[in-house]
């Protein structure tokens, strides 16, 4: 007689400390963040380009100081007064930590690893959003002593011609701009998880950035009064600047339309992602 022996292959249970959690997604995508050669070159970049240029045009307004009876320009970073020519050098830097934001995410889908991250990561959106976490926080933990030691530093290149950190709004302006650069860092993350290019999503930020606003001031009084201040640059030069200028917000109002700017458009990015194929 011929005894028939069944296997029977059980399943072995996943153990407890394999699940996805939060903290784990965030902890992968900082160390894809740390793996990028061009991560490390975009943020390396974007602070070297932010000293020099702020020192830099300290410097010439030391050497070339305003006649005695000149009426002070307006206090926001893209003019030549005190504080303007500390953080002078925003302007070109948040196109490179846009550039950084926009790479981390489309440089994804044009390799094809967001495939990976999606599969491990089945929920989708945490992908999205602790790849906004990690880059707004190594943004922040960067830019934060770089707006400060840069700004100290063009002071103490002014000499009594410079002014305090302790001076009534230059803290919130400081601290305004590590913020404001972090914050074009994750709008050129949504941008790329939007439109998945690297092309069309740089294009995008330009657009957004410098292009559209530049558009906004040809139009009818009216009509640019009603748009310009609600554009994202414009929007942070308000929390930027010392002293409220007729066509911006105020300091907390331009804070809080940039902020939306952001919640709208990664809300939008992790909308789609979970709607759309990878």
């Amino acid at each position: 007689m011929t005894a028939t022996t069944t296997a029977t292959t059980a399943t072995p249970a996943v153990p407890a400390d394999a699940r996805v959690t939060w903290w784990r997604v965030v902890r992968a995508e900082w160390i894809k963040f740390r793996s990028l050669r061009s991560s490390v070159i975009m943020l390396a970049a974007t602070v070297v380009v932010f000293a020099a240029l702020g020192l830099g045009f300290a410097t010439f307004l030391a050497d070339n100081p305003p006649e005695p009876g000149t009426p002070a320009p307006p206090g926001g970073p893209s003019s030549l007064d005190p504080l303007g020519a500390s953080l002078g050098g925003v302007n070109l830097a948040q196109l490179l930590v846009g550039t950084l934001g926009v790479l981390l995410v489309a440089g994804e889908y044009a390799t094809g690893m967001i495939r990976s991250s999606l599969a491990a990561v089945p929920k989708r959106w945490p992908v999205l959003a602790a790849k906004v976490a990690v880059l707004a926080g190594v943004a922040l933990a960067v830019l934060v002593p770089t707006v400060l030691l840069t700004f100290l530093g063009g002071q103490a290149i002014l000499g009594d011609e410079g002014i305090s950190l302790s001076d009534d709004g230059v803290l919130r302006a400081v601290l305004g701009t590590a913020l404001y650069l972090a914050g074009v860092g994750v709008l050129g993350m949504a941008l790329g998880a939007l439109l998945r290019t690297t092309a069309g999503a740089l294009t995008s930020l330009v657009a957004l950035l410098l292009v559209i606003p530049g558009l906004a001031s040809l139009l009818p009084e009216s009509w640019s009064e009603a748009i310009s201040p609600y554009l994202p640059s414009n929007a942070g030069q308000a929390f930027m600047s010392l002293s409220s200028e007729a066509d911006l917000l105020s300091p907390g109002a331009g804070l809080a339309v940039f902020l939306g700017w952001l919640v709208v458009s990664v809300g939008g990015a992790v909308i789609l992602l979970r709607r759309r194929d990878a």
